[in-house]
């Protein structure tokens, strides 16, 4: 197969740019030598490299490649089977032992776990002298972890010595409103960073990678990673604000003399703010290839699980976050869209639709029937009637504090609190029994899928509880200043459908993890035409038809 007209272009370089070095692998430099005199070199691959360009040569985190050309230094030629192309040298290690076949890798490494420790050949100073070849994997690993925290550090430290610093001194082109937009809570991270590269210092053993024991400080610094929730949900605005000001000559030129003055490495700066949101992720990564190598019966094992599981869940939570907050000026739109709104906003107890669709409300003192339109966020249930005419407008009613009511499930007959018969009810009631409210629906699948919707409600108000989220006062502020932009001038609260779906189009939350898949619904839709309204506002909340 002949090679793709060379490495990658200049926009792949930049694409790899920030990868090259913040991933830097430890790669022996006698790798071209090696194949230069007819050797066949293997590397194993670290993480996937998913591609769209042929010229490139995709594969899966674990796959062993053939490099057949190493003359440039971040990008390689390489085959797999019967495919050839070029990918980054930093997403892949080379092989221990060069003289098996890439397809004995796998089974070799398993063969030695069972039988133990082992002499492979290695490649010089990469290898090492005598070590088998898993604990020298766990070596090379441990070594690339403390290397790619070193190049962060500096990363961290240009963006806050190079760019915020000189930007502080220069008032007539920045406001301080604009820094906080452009680089976030970075300084906060850069703090905590030296912290934690300090400690890892402590329990890294120069003379033998392979028994240091850094699993532990990952375990005792999972609170403080939560600081990047806040940077990531601010990156998109920083992207904008960055691109705003750089249509200005003036802004570019001042960025690229920052970047020269400390003779940084060629990449803009929309690539050193994207480094704190790429870093995150490679954590838990990082962390299961140091589990892959570590043995079960290492002293650290134990903690590299737990370290790789405390840093998946602290992904996960950030993304939980970055959701939540997108969510924010959909409700806010939504609330917009009401007709008679009374009280205080959605969005100054709740950041959540968790279910919504129509019941029968009966309510002291004369147990009146009412059909209603419910909409269950967490902490709060909001209730709306419908226009007689026009479908798709809604009349805020009230609502109910969750927080402060016990939901049941009621037997059908008679209801002992308003002396009524019912079918397919639910009741919600205050600890002191003052207020009591009986919720029926039609169908008695509708009524267990309310019953599941309040479960997962009190399960999300929990979560956020143990985890500390919360919304502060100006995210609050911006969802419902967007949400006042982005409404057509002139337009009633009933708009058309094309309205209703710009105001409403939100991505659908993941299921809990509780849920069985197979026994999650959706509420009925009504016989009649379906409006664009209610299909759009039930898109929000996490139950599937």
């Amino acid at each position: 197969m002949a090679r793709g007209g060379g490495a990658p272009g200049r926009w792949s370089r930049q694409r790899m740019g920030f990868v090259n070095t913040v991933l830097r692998c430890n790669l022996p430099p006698e790798t071209q030598k090696l194949i230069g005199d007819g050797n066949v070199v293997y590397a194993e691959a670290l993480w996937d490299h998913v591609t769209m360009d042929e010229r490139e040569l995709g594969f899966k985190a674990g796959d062993v490649i053939q490099v057949v050309d190493a003359t440039n230094k971040e990008w390689w030629w390489g085959r797999i089977g019967d495919n050839e192309g070029w990918f980054p040298a930093c997403f892949v290690r080379l092989r221990v032992n060069q003289d098996e076949p890439a397809e004995d890798l796998n089974a070799h490494l398993e063969t030695d776990e069972r039988a133990g420790a082992k002499e492979w050949p290695g490649l010089g100073s990469y290898s090492g002298p005598g070590l088998p070849g898993k604990e020298q994997m766990r070596a090379n690993v441990i070594k690339e972890i403390m290397s790619t925290e070193r190049d962060y550090i500096n990363h961290l430290k240009d963006i806050c010595e190079g760019y915020i610093k000189q930007c502080r001194r220069r008032t007539d082109m920045f406001t301080e409103e604009q820094l906080c937009s452009i680089f976030g809570n970075v300084e906060e991270i850069y703090k905590f960073q030296r912290k934690f590269l300090r400690i890892l210092e402590k329990k890294y053993d120069k003379e033998q990678p392979h028994l240091s024991e850094i699993g532990r400080c990952f375990l005792e610094g999972q609170v403080h990673f939560q600081i990047y929730s806040e940077y990531c949900n601010n990156h998109p605005n920083a992207c904008v604000q960055l691109s705003s000001l750089t249509k200005a000559s003036k802004y570019v030129l001042f960025f690229e003399a920052c970047r020269l003055l400390r003779k940084m490495i060629d990449i803009s700066l929309d690539g050193f703010l994207l480094t704190p949101v790429q870093k995150i992720c490679k954590y838990p990564l990082q962390l299961a290839e140091l589990l892959k190598y570590t043995n079960p019966g290492h002293r650290e094992y134990r903690d590299v699980e737990a370290a790789l599981d405390a840093m998946r869940n602290v992904a996960r939570l950030i993304n939980e976050r970055k959701r939540r907050l997108e969510n924010l000026e959909k409700i806010a739109r939504w609330q917009g869209s009401i007709e008679g709104w009374e009280g205080a906003d959605v969005l100054s107890r709740s950041s959540h639709l968790i279910f919504s669709g129509e019941l029968t409300k009966v309510s002291p003192p004369h147990a009146r029937s009412q059909q209603r339109m419910f909409f269950l966020f967490d902490h709060q249930i909001v209730y709306c009637k419908k226009d007689l005419l026009r479908r798709d407008t809604l009349y805020y009613k009230g609502r109910l504090d969750t927080d402060r009511m016990e939901i049941t499930d009621v037997q059908d007959g008679k209801e002992n609190h308003l002396n009524v018969s019912v079918k397919n009810t639910l009741r919600l009631r205050s600890p002191s029994g003052e207020e009591v409210h009986l919720l029926c629906a039609k169908k008695p699948e509708q009524k267990q899928r309310w019953l599941r919707a309040f479960a997962e409600e009190r399960r999300r108000v929990r979560s956020d509880r143990e985890t500390g989220f919360a919304l502060t006062e100006e995210q609050k502020k911006q969802a419902i200043a967007n949400a006042c932009k982005s409404r057509p001038a002139g337009k009633p609260k009933a708009a058309s459908r094309a309205y209703c779906d710009f105001v409403l189009r939100a991505k659908e939350p993941a299921l809990a993890a509780a849920l069985p898949p197979q026994r999650v619904f959706m509420l009925e839709e009504p016989k009649r035409k379906a409006s664009a309204f209610w299909h759009n506002i039930s898109r929000l909340t996490p139950f599937k038809k």
